[in-house]
Order: C-alpha cells, then sequence, then structure tokens
C-alpha cells in the first residue's frame, strides 16, 4: 500500500480553498490548512475531519509571513513525514483606480499575492528536493491575468507574475522531480461573491457555458495538476473559466 501524501493548502477556510481541500481529503490526502481568520480554519479542519475521516491540521496567520510558511512546512513533516503537494491558493482583491490607486493597497497586494505565494513555493521546493518522490507546486491565478478588467491593474499584475514564476521554476525544479503548475479560475459562485445578489445572473449571460463556476470545478481541475494524472505537465497555466477569455465579453458594459 503506498505512502498517503500531504498536501499544504493557503486560502482554504472557504470557497475555493476549501473545496480544493475537501477534494483531496475524498482521495486520502493528509491535509496542512492555511487561512487568515483561525476560526474559519479551525471550522474547516473539523469538516473535513466529520466528512471524510482525514486529518487536517490547521495553521492560522498571514500566508505571506515567513514564520507561518514555516510552520506549515514543519506541521508536515513532523505529522506526516513528508511535503508532496503545496497549493499556494492565498490571495487578496484590492479594487480601485490605476490613476488613484493607493502605494498602501499595492504593497499589500503584493506582498500576499506574490511574495506570499514565491516564499512558500521556495519553502515547499527546499523540503521536496530532498524526497525521492518530488512533489508538485499549483499556484493561483486569474482570467484577470489574461484579460483586462476594470479597477484591477494591481491584482491583474500579482497574477500575471505567479504565471511567469510557475513557467520560470521549470528551470530549477523539474531536474528535482518537482513540477509547478497555475491554475487561472475566472468568475466562480463562492461565499462572498454571493453578497452581490446580481453576480450569479450577470455572469450566467457573460460565460460562453451559461454558468459561474463552482469552488468544485475549480477544485476537481487543481486536484488532477497535483496528481500523478498530470505527471508529464509542468510549468502551465489552465483556465478555468467556462470559456469567458475566449471572448471577453466586459460585465460593465
Amino acid at each position: 500500500m503506498s505512502k498517503r501524501k500531504t498536501a499544504i493548502i493557503t486560502g482554504a477556510g472557504q470557497g475555493i480553498g476549501l473545496a480544493i481541500a475537501e477534494k483531496l481529503a475524498a482521495q486520502s490526502v493528509n491535509l496542512i490548512l492555511n487561512d487568515l481568520e483561525e476560526g474559519l480554519i479551525e471550522d474547516a479542519c473539523k469538516r473535513i475531519s466529520v466528512h471524510h475521516g482525514m486529518p487536517a491540521i490547521a495553521i492560522p496567520g498571514d500566508s505571506s509571513s515567513q514564520a507561518v510558511i514555516d510552520a506549515m512546512i514543519e506541521a508536515a513533516i513532523s505529522n506526516f513525514g513528508s511535503v508532496d503537494i503545496v497549493i499556494a491558493n492565498a490571495g487578496i482583491t484590492l479594487f480601485g483606480s490605476f490613476l488613484e490607486y493607493k502605494r498602501e493597497d499595492f504593497m499589500k497586494v503584493m506582498q500576499v499575492n506574490q511574495a506570499g505565494t514565491f516564499f512558500l513555493a521556495q519553502a515547499a521546493a527546499n523540503q521536496m528536493k530532498s524526497q525521492p518522490t518530488g512533489g508538485a507546486i499549483l499556484l493561483t491565478s486569474s482570467v484577470t491575468a489574461h484579460q483586462s478588467h476594470e479597477n484591477l491593474a494591481a491584482y491583474a499584475m500579482s497574477k500575471s507574475a505567479i504565471e511567469m514564476l510557475a513557467k520560470n521554476l521549470v528551470l530549477e525544479l523539474a531536474p528535482l522531480g518537482i513540477r509547478v503548475n497555475t491554475i487561472a479560475p475566472g468568475a466562480t459562485m463562492t461565499s462572498r461573491t454571493a453578497l452581490d445578489s446580481s453576480y450569479e445572473s450577470t455572469w450566467s449571460k457573460l460565460t460562453p457555458l451559461g454558468r459561474p463556476a463552482s469552488p468544485e470545478d475549480i477544485a476537481a481541475a487543481a486536484a488532477f495538476l497535483v496528481s500523478d494524472e498530470a505527471k508529464h505537465i509542468t510549468g502551465q497555466t489552465l483556465i478555468v473559466d467556462g470559456g469567458w477569455t475566449s471572448i471577453s465579453p466586459s460585465p460593465y458594459n
């Protein structure tokens, strides 16, 4: 019987991150879960334990903090012996027009979305390189890295950089047996987007497949990219948007 894999997932307290955690738990993957909100991530771990019977350890805190990154790696090693999968899903969106965007908002977006992703991937790779089976790293981008979207210049910039990071890391990490890919979700119905009463109807009209994604749609694609079924895929970005980027209608028209 093969050893169970262990995954670290940031931003896993709700939405896409939680859906990915549940998908992997259903595949008997041990979990180290992170979210900025301690209550959310504790509840997520309890939910996974009850519904899937899998161990899930909560590491709350800012995912861009080196102390939190180190704690996640250490928890995986001390509890399960390896880091096989890392999904850098945590990110923030701060809307604002380019001409009026505040420096402090820009730096916060880059700190979480870029620095947090970069240094989690770095810490994971330094652990994975010592493992005979290597590992898989998945970064979370966005369709805004491919098509312009009003008031999201800084966010789109941060996500475009993440996709280039995955391509660049192929040079150093492929020889070590470590794969790095990116997933770029489009409009997705989460508890946050559901706060906008027009979100589902708007994006149902704009999306060629007729509806926004569910978190489970994104989770299914993510689980594939970190699985052995994708063992010859690295340096790639998978867009999961129901066809939106093919025609790119604006929600503001």
